[in-house]
């Protein structure tokens, strides 16, 4: 299991941090049916329940906003994934389809409202991730995004460099068509123990009925 390290800088903005990281043997496919089933389902709930600004009183969102600010970071420029997929399915428009891997994990954020990281566990260098703060002119390549500028964000780094934020993950180790090993990290700003939990528990449930999931295990930090 990769072992997560919170920085004090993470600690000092937001000290009631809980994460959750899942790891587990996988098969991708390019697409399921069944997995999108359930995201068009909780996409109309969310449609007929919450709206773009109610949609920021999310607990987990609304902390991970707080930790933008604290940390710097303006996070209606940078908006947090959580966010960004349920705001978009809020405007009627249709999720991007990635692969299973990638749509599961979405959903499990979407379900939630925490930003979660999905990656290939085998493209990460070493067995220790850090979770601290970006810095100025840090290097960091945004999945489909290009170089940003993830100064401010909260940032995982293994031994080359950061890896995931809250608002975009890294092309380095992102997941793809033949990814075996996922690692998943679910970010609880909100400090709410109990949620990120029955998240990585769902997250394990939909590795399991979508991706052939086996070894599927999870540790809270």
């Amino acid at each position: 299991m990769i072992k997560i390290d919170v920085s004090a800088e993470i600690e000092s903005v937001c000290p009631q941090f809980v994460g959750a990281a899942i790891e587990a043997q996988v098969v991708n496919t390019p697409y399921s049916a069944p997995l999108w089933k359930e995201i068009n389902a909780k996409g109309e709930d969310y449609r007929n329940t919450i709206t773009t600004e109610t949609l920021k009183k999310i607990s987990g969102i609304a902390a991970t906003r707080k930790v933008y600010k604290a940390c710097g970071k303006d996070p209606s420029r940078y908006r947090p994934a959580a966010e960004a997929l349920i705001r978009r399915m809020l405007q009627g428009k249709q999720l991007y389809q990635i692969d299973t891997l990638v749509d599961l994990v979405n959903l499990g954020s979407i379900v939630f409202g925490y930003s979660i990281g999905g990656f290939d566990a085998d493209k990460i260098i070493g067995n220790t991730l850090t979770l601290g703060v970006g810095r100025e002119d840090e290097p960091y390549e945004g999945i489909g995004r290009g170089i940003i500028n993830i100064a401010g964000l909260p940032v995982y780094r293994d031994q080359q460099g950061g890896i995931g934020t809250p608002t975009s993950d890294n092309e380095r180790t992102k997941i793809t068509a033949t990814t075996t090993h996922i690692l998943v990290l679910i970010n609880g700003y909100d400090g709410n123990k109990g949620q990120v939990e029955a998240n990585a528990k769902y997250i394990v449930k939909l590795i399991e009925q979508y991706a052939q999931g086996s070894h599927s295990h999870y540790i809270m930090y």
